[in-house]
């Protein structure tokens, strides 16, 4: 297929629209069978359970073009698992795993000319969403949900490489023990805006959420997890059950042991350990890792030795082997690229 006439190299991690999206919806107990549109626009009482009480959910993946041509996606299955967790701990109905990829492979297809072509550093980002449609008063689960599905064509997240961030520990909570940060909710994303903007006017890229309950340990940023290489090399990244369980973290994780040979630690991580590690990332669909350089605790800084002018050298070997798999550069562990048909 033709690509879209649009300068790939240039255009900036924003919402560019497409002509066709996906729409399914759930009425009397049960989902209809849904279909792609050409409406962006959706109307709602001003009653409905979205707009009173935030029920809302959503994914972030993206499609590629690798190498040979081939339009793939990477590991949808577990987006859809993870969507299945969020709907169930908000009270709404899952959208069916199965039906979830059939809808974005459908979705893709029909927006392929959006997909950049290969070596432009762009993607295609797929964001799948859902919410409660129906007038809701009470507080109280909505009876009725639309799922929906639309693309837009995405830059790289780093213009001119990636330079490492400085983020400062934040006042703020970014989840209870208990709650809801172990799944993609809107709800959660609106508790982290008035933090990061906080943190942007301070001069700082991003915040380091300390959990709530004894404010001693890391847990994520607003939107990423946290990996940290230790003197010898080893992988660490926070535990914690409300912590949002990142894929793409997963996805390092696997590489790290299984590509590089690494060693590897999902555990708690006590903020007075951050000053030991040699380099830290976060990571995320967006950008894959974001290499952090100085972590600033109320003036404190802690400065990892991999510097403020690069990523660290492990983090680099994670990031290449990633988006290799990624870009079919790299062979993949089996499942994890979907191509498109």
């Amino acid at each position: 297929m033709e690509k879209k006439n649009i300068d790939w190299g240039n255009i900036g991690f924003g919402y560019i629209p497409t002509e066709k999206r996906f729409v399914a919806n759930y009425k009397n107990g049960a989902w209809e069978e849904g279909g792609i549109t050409e409406d962006a626009n959706i109307v709602l009482n001003e009653c409905a359970g979205v707009l009173q009480y935030a029920q809302t959910i959503f994914e972030g993946m993206k499609a590629y073009t690798t190498e040979d041509g081939r339009t793939v996606i990477f590991r949808p299955d577990l987006n859809a698992a993870r969507m299945v967790d969020s709907a169930k701990r908000l009270e709404m109905p899952a959208y069916p795993a199965d039906k979830f990829i059939e809808a974005i492979n459908e979705l893709v297809k029909e927006n392929e000319a959006y997909v950049p072509p290969y070596g432009s550093g762009a993607s295609l980002y797929i964001r799948p969403y859902m919410f409660g449609t129906n007038p809701v008063i009470g507080v109280k689960p909505a009876d009725e949900y639309q799922f929906r599905a639309f693309v837009t064509p995405v830059g790289p997240y780093f213009k001119g490489g990636a330079k490492p961030l400085t983020i400062k520990v934040s006042d703020f909570d970014r989840a209870a023990p208990h709650g809801t940060g172990h799944i993609k909710a809107g709800l959660n994303y609106a508790m982290s805006l008035h933090a990061i903007v906080t943190a942007h006017a301070e001069g700082y890229d991003e915040n380091m959420y300390l959990d709530a309950a004894t404010r001693s340990n890391v847990e994520e940023t607003g939107g990423a997890n946290f990996l940290f290489i230790t003197k010898d090399n080893k992988v660490v990244t926070p535990k914690s059950d409300s912590i949002l369980p990142s894929i793409t973290r997963r996805s390092l994780l696997y590489v790290a042991e299984h590509y590089l040979g690494l060693e590897v630690e999902e555990r708690v991580v006590p903020f007075e350990e951050v000053k030991e590690f040699t380099e830290c990332g976060l990571c995320g669909t967006a950008a894959v890792i974001s290499p952090v350089g100085k972590v600033v605790d109320h003036g404190n800084e802690i400065c990892f030795p991999s510097g403020m002018n690069e990523m660290g050298p492990v983090i680099k070997k994670l990031y290449d082997t990633l988006t290799g798999i990624q870009m079919g550069h790299i062979e993949a562990p089996e499942g994890w690229i979907y191509e498109v048909k």
